[in-house]
């Protein structure tokens, strides 16, 4: 049962390969086509887009888990558009090793969700051991009125950054640098703290959570990473436009400018305003402009689309349905080999079960190779079968009347009379 469970997850994980890169190349043409929309437009694609990213992978595993043949990754993955470039690859060697793909999976993934528990750890640690002041605690609730955000929002000062940080969703907490509230204008500073408020009035917390769990997950896409700092850059642009309403943009632009002078530490699991290109968010605020189309930040986009259509272009037709002239399949030979004996163990314990295993039978009908796709659930009823059959003789497959080498699947049901 595990090794199906491994095999299906390890399948899942090397599908998502072929399958973040189409939604990559359906999420970049979109941006291009709507980078002079308002920035909610773009957000909400690539927030589409990384949500799709973790459904298709999660879709696919739960098909797999309901059907409980190992086998169809490897087919599936050679027949695939895309996946015919990959066709050539040694998928046999593929399946053998899917054991080592999720171990290093399960490494890379568990080390991820340490730093991400870190992370959620010093947002707590640095909210309990924070002081506040009175005063500023008085204009961010007015601030939080103007917003219209029904909940209490704290305000806390921090030593350790230098830039103002969002955490939480329920008690939401503004952590204000110590340095920031004696080095700035109260008025730059409270446009600081507007552009916190639009994070805490869109509750960007939770979605900024949920990239921080897609990102742990599927780390070794880039498509997953693109997505997602294509999400935090439109994040902070929201926030912006949220915030300029309510102090203008000409201060906020300066504000922006004065946070960029100092050396400031951004907290991936937190909302900080200094989230984006400071830069070009001042340039946006100050004088927007339509963003013409570069064909550098296109080419990417283009190639992926070239390569996944070259891909399907390569994919050969499907075969026609194999004839008695044509092409026969491997056939198992019963009669050559004794019927696998029940396990004394497993006999008295009752057990049960179907084993689907898969010989490599060569041109004179010999067993060349062997794997088992799916545990009857018992080892002893695994290896009972797959020792006994391995023994037997086959008719080997043929094509135009030709014996050739195939994989033969065969299914043998442990039952109790």
């Amino acid at each position: 049962m595990m090794g199906a469970l491994i095999g299906h997850l390890g399948w899942t994980l090397l599908h998502f390969l072929w399958q973040g890169a189409v939604i990559a190349c359906v999420a970049g043409t979109g941006m291009v086509l709507l980078r002079n929309q308002r920035p909610q437009a773009r957000y909400a694609l690539a927030c589409t887009g990384l949500f799709a990213c973790i459904a298709w992978p999660a879709a696919g595993l739960v098909a797999r888990l309901a059907t409980s043949d190992g086998a169809d990754g490897a087919t599936a993955l050679a027949s695939f558009g895309a996946g015919a470039i990959l066709a050539t690859a040694p998928l046999d060697w593929l399946h053998g090793h899917l054991g080592a793909i999720v171990l290093v999976w399960t490494i890379c993934a568990g080390a991820l969700s340490m730093r991400m528990a870190m992370g959620l750890w010093w947002i707590r640690q640095a909210v309990r051991s924070t002081r506040t002041d009175a005063a500023w605690q008085a204009r961010v609730t007015a601030m939080a009125g103007r917003f219209g955000i029904t909940r209490a929002v704290r305000l806390c000062i921090v030593d350790t950054i230098a830039s103002p940080v969002t955490a939480g969703f329920w008690r939401p907490v503004v952590l204000l640098p110590a340095s920031l509230l004696t080095g700035m204008p109260p008025a730059l500073l409270e446009a600081l703290i507007a552009h916190e408020l639009g994070h805490v009035k869109r509750v960007d917390y939770l979605v900024n959570l949920a990239q921080n769990v897609i990102e742990t997950l599927l780390f070794y896409h880039p498509a997953v990473w693109w997505l997602s700092r294509c999400i935090r850059t439109e994040r902070e642009r929201i926030a912006d436009d949220l915030a300029a309403q309510h102090v203008g943009e000409r201060p906020l632009a300066i504000a922006l400018s004065e946070l960029e002078k100092h050396q400031f530490a951004h907290h991936d699991l937190a909302l900080a305003a200094n989230g984006g290109d400071l830069m070009s968010r001042i340039t946006r605020l100050l004088r927007p402009a339509p963003q013409r189309l570069h064909l550098k930040a296109a080419l990417p986009v283009l190639g992926l689309t070239a390569a996944l259509i070259a891909g399907c272009a390569q994919v050969p037709p499907s075969p026609p349905a194999p004839s008695a002239t044509s092409a026969t399949r491997a056939v198992l030979n019963f009669a050559s080999c004794a019927q696998p004996s029940y396990p004394r163990e497993s006999e008295l314990a009752k057990h049960t079960g179907e084993v689907r295993m898969a010989f490599l039978v060569g041109a004179d009908g010999k067993v060349l190779d062997s794997r088992i796709e799916r545990s009857s659930g018992h080892v002893a009823l695994d290896d009972a079968a797959h020792l006994a059959i391995a023994k037997c003789s086959f008719k080997p497959a043929t094509e135009q009347g030709v014996a050739v080498q195939s994989w033969s699947p065969v299914r043998y049901v442990w039952t109790m009379k």
